[in-house]
């Protein structure tokens, strides 16, 4: 009766699992919950139950008097409706908690026996955890594991985890604190062989945030093929010796530290086992039906049946719907184990926290002295709820525990930091990328190169510097760092003033922007090899703009210094101790801005006219002195064949029209030319959204038209005759495409996706049109920061890295990564607050909306919201349009 002691069919639900491409969301955080005086207490005097000794993953011990299951463990209650984190015991062979088995049932002594707080369950992606709190505790599980061995990986990635680790702990490098720190704290077994390599990885995560840390700490552990794994030592049938694992996707096979097989969850049939015989069927299509059994021997049946029922957990947890029912216990005797897992499955648990979205108090890290607590006696008093927490919960448990600035300012001057990161990021496509590509080819000549570099190198090297200070004052003004230093930091003023004055030395610098603009722009048509340099690295992901937008960046961000500053001095009263400061700073970037204003004019339309001679085919030198762009977008074209969608183009001097087909390249065919001298423009009668945007069409013509009868010299620079105007003889889109997909490719084929977001190629899809000075616009509204965003029928929200610039939002997974992940064009968006129908609960949230693409975003705050409201907006447009023009 009893030839298997314990079993479990391995059944094949169908569904989504953790392991495929899917946003977990998983939340540790029960919505509404508190840890207060009468679920835990501390003290070994109080209480009178059992009393039990727990060491947290920071590795500190506490004793707890606890109820006589793991559920009345109350200071862990956060963490239940996940069961990613829970209790081990045991020294030989850890052994996980029952959560709802009493206690003394599975521990002799529990008061002698040391609970580990340990990861039990192991996402393929732990950065997608939803809550920081929980991403913290994982990041102190790699830590643990780096130390003991677990987590093998090479010794330059060992390193590089250590960084993170001293990043997290003490902030931005410092040489003596990084040599204090690590020579009190063990991070590594072979720690002092590669120390100086920590410390030069250390210098390079400036101004990483311990979220940030931890999240790239997870981002390297989840590669490595020892992540999450768990030895158990076994036989095979010969009595070769393996170690047996299991993980979200089934079970693992080691022989020393190498996999050497892995068998899926859709490949198993049943796990069992039999005394210290484990034993895995495989469906018969596997192996053939004579060999879809594997034995494995272990060293004790304690030891098999502890790892069959992390078998069983683990498939449950990551691979059913459900939560599986208890096996019924049988009246007079049973047949084996009837183990079941208990807790709820990774998918009730994407379900449990999309339908109780209610809001969760934020995880932050913060240091003494504390603004919402105060000391009585060994106790904590919270004054928000008046509720009791002990102080080891504290210890164990930091989240209780929160400090925000609140002031209007300390936000303006987060914007300042945050964009400034931005910015330096896009220094180093210049600077760090560019360079690398044309030294690679040796595609520059030596004269240009050190025009070039020369003026953007020590702007970058100045901003390296000025964006370390923003970095450090804001993490004194958030307490984040530095605790011991004394002073008020709760400002920004003496920073920008200090480095506002220091930017004047750099005018002379940008005054030579026009320069370089125009002879990079000059060399890139004379010289072969530099053009094919040029045009491939705008084909790179690190390239996410054109290449020459990024040369203009230094100048428009003095604009954005000035509109930062106006903001502060708005804000302060003339008798704040800040106001001087920000006047004084506003004052000497307001002095240099005025110097450059009709340089960034003149070369913001140079960039323009540059990215166009690109973007189209069959005209040449569109960058003709006295040239000036106006407006861009998609109109109809009245022709004998009716109307055809035409993209149009109009500058000072002449009015483009082009088509669109499925090119090789992506680029716009040049169909007509016409000449704005003598022009006259009429309408047809249009409905009233057309007459709102040929509006604009109409007000921009007849500017142009009056620009070219004042214009002393008439552009001569024309298409050939048979490219002037092809109305009568003009092919249909049909035709056009079919010509273009038979066109030979080139190696420009990835430009088709990279291309896609640029305004010509927006405007076309989404029907709408942009002028210069909707350009000019948005350029002065850039805007970066850390977003949550949700999809219109998503079960989570995701954190982000945002960057507004271009009418166009950038996603990274942080501000860190080099290149963005997506991006989503802004051009025919509305933007709005959710309505009750979205069921969207949360505070600080607006909605993207164009047609049936929906996009919710949660800022961290009320300024934020405002300002990502304030800015997309300039980009949206309300309407989304089809135009006739007959010309």
């Amino acid at each position: 009766m009893g030839e298997i002691e314990g079993s479990y069919r391995v059944l094949q639900t169908p569904g989504t699992r953790l392991g495929a491409q899917f946003n977990a969301g998983i939340s540790t955080l029960e919505p509404g919950q508190s840890l207060s005086g009468n679920m835990v207490s501390g003290s070994k005097s109080h209480g009178r139950g059992l009393q039990i000794r727990v060491q947290g993953l920071d590795d500190s011990q506490e004793f707890f008097d606890m109820d006589v299951s793991f559920y009345s463990l109350c200071f862990l209650h956060s963490l239940l409706c996940a069961l990613l984190i829970s209790l081990q015991f045991g020294t030989q062979q850890a052994v996980w908690l029952e959560p709802t088995k009493p206690i003394v049932k599975q521990v002799r002594r529990p008061a002698n026996t040391l609970f580990r707080l340990s990861v039990k369950f192991f996402p393929p992606d732990p950065g997608q955890l939803q809550e920081e709190y929980t991403r913290y505790l994982f990041s102190l599980q790699m830590k643990r594991d780096l130390m003991e061995g677990r987590l093998i990986c090479t010794e330059n990635t060992g390193a590089l985890l250590a960084s993170h680790l001293v990043q997290s702990e003490i902030g931005d490098y410092d040489d003596v604190a990084d040599r204090d720190f690590l020579r009190m704290n063990k991070l590594l077994p072979y720690q002092e062989k590669v120390q100086e390599r920590i410390m030069e990885l250390h210098r390079r995560h400036l101004g990483q945030t311990p979220a940030e840390s931890d999240f790239q700490i997870l981002e390297i552990a989840r590669k490595l093929e020892m992540y999450g794994v768990r030895f158990h030592p076994a036989a095979d049938r010969e009595g070769t010796k393996i170690n047996l694992a299991v993980a979200h996707m089934g079970l693992q096979v080691f022989q020393g530290n190498t996999k050497i097989n892995t068998f899926n969850w859709s490949k198993i049939r049943k796990l069992s086992f039999k005394r210290k015989r484990f034993l895995i069927k495989l469906h018969p299509e596997v192996h053939g039906p004579h060999q879809d059994t594997l034995e494995f021997m272990m060293a004790s049946r304690d030891q098999c049946k502890i790892f069959w029922k992390i078998c069983v957990e683990y498939h449950s947890f990551f691979r059913l719907f459900d939560q599986p029912q208890p096996k019924s216990k049988a009246i007079l005797f049973t047949r084996g184990s009837s183990f079941r897992y208990s807790g709820r499955t990774q998918k009730q648990l994407v379900e449990y926290v999309r339908e109780n979205g209610a809001k969760r108090t934020p995880y932050q890290r913060c240091v003494f002295p504390l603004h919402h607590a105060v000391y009585q006696k060994d106790y904590l008093f919270f004054s928000h709820d008046g509720s009791v927490v002990h102080y080891s919960v504290f210890k164990l448990f930091p989240f209780l525990l929160q400090r925000y600035p609140t002031d209007k300012a300390y936000f303006i001057a987060k914007e300042i930091l945050t964009t400034e990161r931005t910015y330096l990021k896009d220094l180093e496509v210049i600077t760090v990328w560019f360079r690398s590509a044309v030294i690679k080819e040796n595609a520059m000549p030596e004269g240009l190169m050190t025009l070039l570099f020369s003026n953007i190198d020590p702007i970058y090297e100045f901003h390296r510097g000025f964006l370390k200070e923003l970095d450090q004052r804001l993490a004194l003004w958030e307490g984040r760092s530095n605790a011991h230093v004394k002073g008020d930091y709760q400002r920004i003023g003496d920073v920008m003033l200090r480095n506002m004055g220091a930017l004047k030395e750099f005018t002379s610098y940008l005054q030579k922007h026009d320069e370089v603009l125009t002879e990079l722009e000059k060399a890139s048509k004379r010289l072969k090899k530099l053009e094919t340099v040029y045009k491939e690295f705008e084909l790179q992901k690190v390239c996410y703009l054109p290449l020459n937008t990024f040369l203009l960046k230094p100048i428009q961000r003095l604009m954005h210094y000035k509109l930062i500053l106006e903001r502060l001095c708005k804000h302060y009263s003339p008798a704040h101790r800040d106001h001087d400061d920000c006047k004084e700073a506003l004052k000497e970037v307001a002095e240099i801005a005025t110097q450059l204003q009709s340089s960034l004019i003149r070369l913001e339309n140079f960039q323009k006219l540059t990215e166009l001679q690109r973007d189209l085919i069959g005209i040449e030198n569109l960058t003709a002195p006295g040239r000036e762009f106006i407006r861009e977008g998609c109109l109809y074209k009245l022709t004998k064949k009716g109307l055809q969608q035409r993209m149009f183009f109009l500058f000072s001097d002449m009015l483009l029209y082009t088509s669109k087909g499925v090119t090789a390249t992506n680029q716009f065919k040049v169909h007509g030319q016409l000449p704005l001298h003598g022009m006259i423009v009429s309408i047809q009668t249009l409905d009233h959204t057309s007459k709102v945007e040929m509006g604009k069409w109409i007000e921009d013509l007849n500017l142009a038209i009056d620009m070219a009868k004042k214009s002393q010299e008439k552009s001569s620079i024309f298409l050939d005759a048979g490219l002037t105007d092809r109305s009568s003889d003009e092919v249909s889109l049909e035709q056009e495409s079919e010509d273009d997909m038979n066109s030979s490719r080139t190696s420009l084929d990835k430009q088709t996706h990279h291309r896609a977001n640029t305004t010509m190629h927006v405007c076309w899809h989404r029907n709408t049109s942009v002028s210069m000075s909707d350009h000019s616009l948005a350029v002065e509204n850039q805007l970066s920061g850390y977003l949550l965003r949700k999809f219109k029928n998503s079960n989570g929200w995701q954190k982000l890295w945002v960057v507004f610039t271009n009418f166009c939002l950038f996603f990274y997974k942080t501000h860190q990564d080099d290149f963005p992940l997506a991006s989503l064009p802004l051009l025919g968006y509305t933007v709005s607050t959710p309505e009750e129908s979205d069921s969207i609960h949360k505070e600080y949230v607006f909605k993207l909306q164009f047609k049936s693409h929906v996009y919710f975003f949660r800022a961290e705050s009320e300024y934020t919201f405002e300002r990502w409201m304030e800015v997309i907006k300039s980009a949206a447009s309300t309407t989304v349009l089809r135009n006739s023009c007959c010309c």
